[in-house]
């Protein structure tokens, strides 16, 4: 009998065992951490901005140097700009000269858009006034001419006199005369109605000698902007916030285009780049949460969410001394930091984090 109660007791021993540790391994993954929850570690990352010039120089000013929070937009770096300052100054003077001629030549040729005009319809009315003279002088002669007809065989009737007749001869020379100068009038007003249509000529070349200058003086002013943004070039800026990491360059060193000069970090918008074995990227998703965990604050989670998951896997880092380890697929995953209290977290630091792919689990901090 009382083997058989020891019996009983080892076999229920044994089953509890087993359910203690079924309950284990359910509980506890390979890292220590619930189901529900994935650990990674990485070092901290940051987006790296290089600052380059697009024009070489001489550096006369070195603003910001390793460690320097700059903030979008401020001066970094001066270039030696006298050249192009000179050239700016001599493109404005230049501007504003043909600025001028410009206007003067706009005025005239709005003067002879008036005046041409004007001028074509005084001389079209003194030729119609000729041309009417010269017919009423035609009319004039045509009726003493009849008249001196009509008289001559009179004479030798005697039924007019000879007085009568001369009077009539006269007229009709008066007459003569005035078609004479009439057709000269008209001839005369024929040609000052032709120079004055010759204005649409002098309009046409002053409107050729207009766009000429306007042309000259927008390749100045082309050459005035191109050397304006080469000045504003030689003043290097920011173009973010950051802080400075990297500085390659010295006052008085004399740099090429393109030569990388500092480089920047923009501190609050820092990642955790880690490495998710295959086995488990099927749980890792866009937009999970995770909490960053550092040596330096052990107390303080940094909240992040995961912005981005390779689609390419690769091998685990030869680093790895197990050969079976380094056979395994990971692939890359980035945690981006929700915030950087004063800036405490910088690039390269070494941080764990913590993946929930289940919203009901509670967070935990990562196992050693």
């Amino acid at each position: 009998m009382k083997n058989n109660r020891t019996y009983l007791a080892v076999a229920l021993g044994v089953v509890l065992l087993a359910a203690a540790a079924y309950l284990v391994v359910r509980f506890l993954r390979a890292d220590g951490l619930p189901e529900g929850l994935i650990q990674a570690n990485g070092r901290i990352e940051g987006d790296h901005v290089t600052i380059a010039s697009k024009f070489p120089g001489r550096i006369v000013d070195l603003l910001a140097r390793e460690g320097a929070r700059v903030a979008k937009g401020q001066v970094l770096i001066r270039l030696d700009d006298a050249q192009t300052r000179a050239r700016l100054d001599q493109a404005d003077r230049l501007v504003d000269a043909l600025a001028a001629q410009v206007e003067a030549a706009h005025t005239s040729l709005a003067t002879l858009n008036l005046e041409v005009p004007l001028g074509i319809e005084a001389a079209s009315a003194k030729v119609d006034s000729a041309r009417a003279a010269v017919q009423k002088a035609r009319a004039v002669e045509y009726e003493a001419r009849r008249d001196v007809e009509r008289l001559r065989p009179l004479i030798l009737e005697q039924a007019v006199s000879q007085q009568q007749l001369d009077q009539a001869e006269a007229r009709w020379k008066v007459a003569t005369s005035e078609i004479v100068l009439a057709k000269a009038m008209l001839e005369q007003t024929g040609k000052e109605l032709s120079q004055a249509e010759l204005g649409w000529k002098r309009i046409r070349s002053k409107e050729a000698d207009v766009a000429a200058l306007e042309r000259q003086r927008d390749q100045v002013e082309a050459a005035r902007a191109e050397a304006a943004s080469i000045l504003q070039d030689l003043t290097i800026v920011a173009p973010t916030d950051g802080t400075v990491t990297t500085r390659v360059v010295d006052i008085g060193e004399v740099v090429t285009a393109g030569a990388p000069l500092l480089e920047l970090i923009d501190l609050d918008r820092l990642y955790l780049q880690v490495y998710v074995p295959e086995i488990q990227i099927g749980k890792v998703r866009l937009g999970l949460p995770a909490r960053i965990f550092t040596d330096a604050f052990p107390d303080q989670p940094f909240e992040a969410h995961i912005r981005y998951i390779s689609s390419k896997a690769e091998f685990t880092p030869k680093e790895v001394q197990t050969p079976d380890e380094r056979v395994k697929l990971i692939y890359a995953v980035k945690l981006y930091l929700a915030a950087n209290p004063d800036h405490r977290l910088t690039p390269g630091l070494p941080a764990d984090a913590v993946i929930r792919w289940k919203e009901d689990v509670a967070w935990a901090k990562p196992k050693v």
